[in-house]
């Protein structure tokens, strides 16, 4: 699997890119509230004798309307669940590097004399790291559940 190593060297500056551009807000989602208030501003321009055109016009603003809804929900459970997160983020991210390392060092020469030692290192770590991060994610959505029972009642 000498792909694998390639992809993650060589996925590296383009996720580090990816975030820095996230950060300084070049990706924007579409402006959905925007698009709504043009679509009611056509809407008031069209006659009233083109009645099946409005009403065409009124399912996509309705349509919109409750996508935006959807999402406004969607939204905040997944910000409840990341609240409820009581283990550390850095603990998925060690994990996540700790996969990264481990393929890099599958792809170093096979005959140093640590390799082995090192590469058992790497998956030990690997499965300790993993057990963190799970069980950090399972208190999380444990929480979530919880919290959601009790606001359902």
């Amino acid at each position: 699997m000498p792909g694998m190593a390639e992809f993650a060297l060589a996925g590296a500056p383009i996720a580090g890119g990816a975030l820095l551009g996230l950060a300084a807000g070049n990706l924007r989602p579409p402006d959905v509230r925007d698009a709504i208030a043009r679509d009611l501003d056509l809407m008031e321009r069209l006659p009233a004798d083109q009645a099946e055109r409005r009403a065409e016009l009124q399912r996509i603003i309705d349509m919109r309307i409750d996508g935006l809804i959807a999402a406004t929900d969607k939204s905040r459970e997944l910000r409840e669940l990341a609240m409820s997160y009581q283990g550390n983020w850095r603990d998925i991210v060690v994990f996540i590097c700790a996969i990264l390392f481990t393929i890099v060092w599958w792809h170093v020469e096979h005959t140093r004399s640590n390799w082995l030692l090192m590469f058992i290192l790497l998956l030990v770590l690997t499965v300790i790291v993993g057990i963190y991060a799970a069980r950090g994610v399972m208190r999380a959505v444990a929480s979530f559940l919880a919290r959601r029972r009790r606001q359902a009642q």
